[in-house]
């Protein structure tokens, strides 16, 4: 018959507690594999989003250059055919004030078609520039378009991979945690919570914390050795043991 939690040895907490944390460390594992993934999909997916949308700025703005291009050349016509017309009026001008007058409208049409050429030699110069970018954005395109595709199949990749893996240490981490006492539990997944490396259960290694790596007074050594009571590192608080709880117990495996 299974002992219950409050029958177990210190030895036995601290080895059920040690298993625990390296079931834990390998879904850790796990959920960092998949975690950065989704991140860099997300990433590229949004970063799509960003090109094609400077894409159809870029489209749109050449669109209405070249629209106006077209309207400039329309009024360059416009003004050539008005200066025929007005050169046909300075052969039948009866006085100065009428020639004065076409004069005038004359010099406004050439005006015209001056400003006409310049404002389509600038929106051309515009448009060269932004075919340029166009070029650049759709070539940055299509290659994040394939790295977003190659990141989709690695993680589906990843995912098909370490479904069942994942399913398996959720279980055997599930029968781990009925092992510990609810107080031990409490503070081993408040302790997994306040640091990045999830470590909440360290061996001592060269006489150091396995998880700050803050040097361990030999007393507490000692201590952690005559396996009396659960220690904790006194700078992160982590709980100690030695390489001795690999051999408490040695329970045979479970089914999954």
């Amino acid at each position: 018959m299974a002992k219950s939690t409050a029958d177990l040895t210190i030895p036995e907490k601290l080895k059920a507690i040690y298993e625990l944390q390296v079931i834990d460390s390998e879904l850790d594992k796990i959920e960092i594999l998949k975690g950065e993934l989704p991140i860099e999909v997300k990433d590229l997916e949004d970063e799509i989003a960003g090109l094609q949308t400077r894409i159809n700025n870029n489209k749109g703005a050449i669109d209405d250059l070249n629209k106006s291009v077209s309207n400039h050349e329309g009024n360059i016509q416009d003004s050539n055919a008005l200066i025929e017309k007005y050169n046909r009026q300075l052969d039948e001008v009866k006085n100065n004030r009428e020639y004065d007058a076409l004069s005038k409208e004359l010099e406004l049409q050439r005006l015209e078609i001056q400003l006409s050429e310049k404002k389509i030699r600038d929106a051309k110069q515009t448009i060269s520039n932004k075919q340029l970018t166009l070029e650049a954005s759709e070539a940055k395109l299509s290659q994040k378009e394939k790295d977003l595709e190659d990141k989709k199949v690695e993680l589906a990749k990843i995912i098909e991979k370490t479904e069942k893996e994942e399913a398996k240490l959720q279980r055997k981490s599930e029968r781990a945690r009925k092992k510990i006492e609810d107080r031990l539990l409490k503070a081993y997944d408040k302790i997994r919570t306040t640091y990045r490396n999830r470590l909440a259960v360290v061996m001592v290694e060269r006489d150091a914390c396995g998880g700050c790596f803050n040097k361990i007074p030999p007393q507490l050594q000692l201590e952690i050795g005559q396996r009396k009571k659960i220690n904790s590192c006194e700078h992160c608080g982590r709980v100690l043991v030695d390489d001795y709880i690999l051999n408490v117990g040695q329970e045979v495996p479970a089914k999954e």
